[in-house]
C-alpha cells in the first residue's frame, strides 16, 4: 500500500521532469517541485510547477542542487503562492529507489520532503516518489493525468 499524499503532476510537468534527465545523461540531473502546503503545513502531493535546476556535483553517482538554481526556484515558487516541497534527481542505471546515499543526504530536507526518483536504467523511465524519515522509506502514489 502507497502512502499519502498522492504526488499529482501534470503530463507536461512529467514530460519536463524526464527530458531535463535525459538531458543531463550520463550525470545524474536534479530539479525542484514547487506546490501547496495544507493546513498542517504538509505538501498536499500536488505540483504547481516543476524547475530544473544544474547538478552542481556534475557527477553520474551523486547530485548537488545549485544554489543559485534553487534560490531561482524558490523566488519563483514564492511569487506564485506555492513552497519547494520536493526534488527530483535521476538514477542513471539503477532502479527508481533511494540509495543509501539519498537516504544519508535527505535530514536535513525534512520527513515531508518529496523525493522523485527517475530511472534512466532501461530505454522507457520509471518515475517514483518518496517520503524519506531517517532510515524509513516511504513510497508515495504517483499520478500524471494523461499518462498511458
Amino acid at each position: 500500500m502507497l502512502a499519502q499524499p498522492t504526488l499529482v503532476m501534470s503530463l507536461e510537468q512529467y514530460r519536463t521532469v524526464v527530458a531535463h534527465c535525459w538531458d543531463g545523461f550520463p550525470d545524474e540531473a536534479c530539479g525542484l517541485l514547487a506546490g501547496p502546503l495544507g493546513a498542517d503545513w504538509v505538501p498536499t502531493g500536488e505540483v504547481g510547477s516543476v524547475h530544473p535546476c544544474r547538478n552542481a556535483a556534475a557527477s553520474a553517482r551523486t547530485y548537488t542542487v545549485d544554489v543559485d538554481d534553487y534560490r531561482a526556484a524558490d523566488t519563483a515558487a514564492q511569487a506564485a503562492g506555492l513552497e519547494i516541497v520536493g526534488g527530483w534527481h535521476s538514477h542513471t542505471h539503477t532502479d527508481p529507489y533511494p540509495s543509501d546515499t539519498d537516504v544519508k543526504q535527505a535530514p536535513p530536507l525534512g520527513p515531508n520532503f518529496i523525493f522523485v526518483i527517475v530511472s534512466l536504467r532501461l530505454a522507457e523511465p520509471s518515475l517514483r516518489a518518496y517520503r524519506i524519515k531517517g532510515p524509513q522509506i516511504v513510497e508515495l502514489g504517483v499520478e500524471v493525468p494523461g499518462l498511458g
